[in-house]
């Protein structure tokens, strides 16, 4: 099946073939009960962020401060594809489930046998989708969907040329095949899907080409479109709720969508989302960010340009919006707002028991909101030199700007912290609910920016602006590196428990542990484990290639296994990919990471650790061909 766009056409195929794999009728979904449950065994890791929190955490503690330094490698997988390895592997009842990026291959392994190969998937596609990728052919992840009893589980994959694929999870079968974006007009996919009861989410990309960002709800057993909304345009398609921002007027209402930006410049006006979501049984919302407005030339997008770098609560049953807080109204420096959000409930600083969402953003703000309603509680900079923003007035919601930094027609700007990649970017972050401390991967990076005027042409890039980016204040000008920072933040009393500089960005994300110990990668190439109170660094190994995705954690057979993806790439590694050399080439990466060769080189894979290295094949047997051997000739 290579295509389903009706209900009708989806729901009889599907059944159909539903038949014919074996899967039995359809019958009403209840994934998200046993998602949940699933989430909360330490065997699994089902979905990206581990929970519906997002929260990276684990109660696993076998592994803890005192013995991790006795991790010692375990078993690995090479992938057999270069390029950046973002995200991380599923676990789930006993398999792993591992992805690359383009040509976006999948494997199933037994964590008995991880030597053999359960199933793989190949598909085959239209390579230009190569040409039109903004930051390498990297790929976020998977989803798992566990079956309704009758529907057998699923594993759910997005392609670089637009297509969304689901498979039989046990055979790699492929179930149902559907289209999601136009690689036509530059729309490609990159984000790991994201199940939700008997709902698969899928995002969108390519907003540096002029895409209109949107994000997609498809019926899980049948690849049927249930709602689809956009980022921009009229209150319809952008699905606002009749009540939509009901308890912050000030962030504003109806109509915006269009109003805030020239002419229908809303058309080609970016705001992709290729991020994390989040979601919460009990308010039955989703969260998700919404990315830059396009072109990056702000010169010719006069307006607020609503509702791109928005936070977003919708329902995830209709897709109705009840809150949308714009974080950068009118952004001047591709702050691309489709970071990771971690939900967590804590007490504010009066007592009150709340729900809340916190969202480190590339802007170098990290937000807190009420997640019922969208209330701004806090936002802190994610560092203290960023610079073009003084303040986020916490009334307003709105950031209190320093001119010296802007961008316009004519004019070089110098020194704006942070860069166009953000003080923090795709990396996928990890709260733990008993230190009350999240864990952030952060770049330290600026820039210098001249725009320039282009024509808007489908297909082709549509940015408008030329960078130069270097390390921040904070790192070593002179040799280009300093570049990242690991940090343990508050989100309560907006403070740093403790913070470490990096020589590259921690470009990844992190996983916390309940053993007291947080893990991350570092783009060249070793994976790391601090003191979760103290940040002391107690253990580090050097991997074959650089990291781009966040470790996760299971247990399997009474053993704690750490295991990380390698295999350098994704923006910061652009010009190390495809060999480029002028700073200004892969919009301003090249000149910041132009290091990053001497330390590493590409190389894609899993590598699985665990306390002395014990694992499947402590018995030396287990997956041998024959154990007879024969004496003499």
């Amino acid at each position: 099946m290579s295509r389903l766009h009706t209900s009708v056409s989806a729901l009889s195929v599907a059944a159909a073939m539903a038949t014919a794999l074996g899967l039995g009728a359809m019958a009403p979904a209840v994934a998200n009960d046993k998602l949940v449950e699933l989430s909360k065994s330490t065997d699994n890791w089902p979905m990206t962020g581990k929970n519906y929190s997002a929260n990276n955490y684990s109660e696993a503690n076998q592994i803890n401060k005192q013995n991790v330094k006795q991790l010692r490698p375990s078993w690995s997988f090479s992938t057999g594809v270069l390029s950046g390895h973002e995200g991380t592997p599923l676990v789930v009842d006993g398999v792993m489930y591992i992805h690359s990026p383009f040509p976006n291959t999948t494997f199933a392994v037994g964590l008995d046998d991880p030597g053999k190969i359960l199933w793989q998937h190949k598909p085959k596609q239209n390579p230009t989708a190569r040409a039109v990728a903004c930051c390498d052919v990297v790929n976020r992840g998977l989803a798992y969907w566990p079956g309704n009893g009758t529907v057998g589980p699923l594993i759910i994959k997005t392609q670089l040329d637009g297509h969304v694929v689901a498979l039989n999870a046990k055979t790699g079968e492929e179930y149902w095949k559907l289209e999601n974006s136009d690689i036509k007009v530059g729309s490609t996919l990159t984000i790991a899907p994201y199940v939700v009861k008997d709902t698969v989410l899928v995002g969108s990309s390519g907003a540096e080409l002029g895409v209109r960002g949107y994000v997609t709800a498809y019926d899980i057993a049948t690849g049927a479109q249930k709602w689809r909304a956009y980022a921009t345009g009229p209150d319809e398609e952008v699905r606002l709720s009749d009540d939509f921002n009901s308890a912050n007027p000030h962030y504003g209402q109806k109509g915006l969508g269009k109003a805030t930006w020239e002419g229908e410049a809303w058309k080609i006006g970016g705001g992709t989302n290729w991020g994390w979501y989040a979601f919460d049984p009990d308010t039955n919302l989703f969260y998700y960010g919404s990315g830059n407005p396009a072109p990056w030339n702000e010169t010719m997008r006069p307006g607020d340009n609503k509702w791109t770098m928005t936070i977003w609560g919708r329902d995830i049953d209709t897709g109705n919006a009840k809150f949308g807080y714009q974080k950068t109204p009118h952004d001047e420096w591709d702050y691309a707002g489709v970071n990771v959000m971690m939900l967590s409930e804590q007490q504010d600083k009066d007592g009150k028991m709340r729900k809340l969402l916190t969202h480190p953003d590339r802007n170098g703000i990290v937000y807190t909101l009420d997640r019922e309603n969208g209330d701004l509680v806090s936002a802190d900079k994610l560092d203290d030199t960023v610079n073009w923003v003084k303040q986020v007035d916490l009334k307003t919601g709105l950031p209190q700007r320093d001119p010296e930094y802007a961008t316009r027609m004519d004019h070089k700007a110098r020194d704006i912290c942070p860069s166009a990649m953000g003080y923090h970017n795709q990396g996928h972050d990890s709260y733990d609910p008993e230190r009350k401390s999240f864990f952030m991967g952060i770049n330290h990076i600026c820039m210098d920016w001249e725009p320039f005027m282009l024509p808007y042409r489908a297909g082709q890039f549509f940015v408008g602006a030329t960078l130069w980016m270097y390390p921040g204040p904070k790192g070593d000008r002179q040799t280009y590196e300093g570049l990242g920072q690991v940090k343990a933040y508050d989100a309560i009393n907006n403070k740093y428990k403790w913070q470490v500089m990096e020589r590259f960005a921690a470009w990844g994300g992190t996983l916390a542990t309940a053993g007291g110990v947080m893990f991350y990668g570092t783009l060249d190439g070793f994976i790391k484990a601090r003191d979760s109170d103290t940040g002391e660094l107690l253990w580090k190994f050097k991997l074959p290639s650089g990291v781009i995705g966040h470790p996760m954690t299971y247990t399997h057979e009474g053993k704690q296994y750490v295991a990380i993806y390698y295999g350098v790439g994704g923006w910061p590694g652009v010009g190390l990919v495809f060999d480029l050399n002028d700073p200004t080439a892969g919009l301003g990466s090249v000149g910041a990471f132009k290091q990053l060769q001497h330390y590493t080189q590409m190389g894609g894979g899993v590598m699985v650790f665990s306390l002395d290295g014990a694992g499947p094949y402590d018995d030396p047997n287990v997956g041998e061909y024959s154990t007879t051997v024969i004496q003499g000739g």
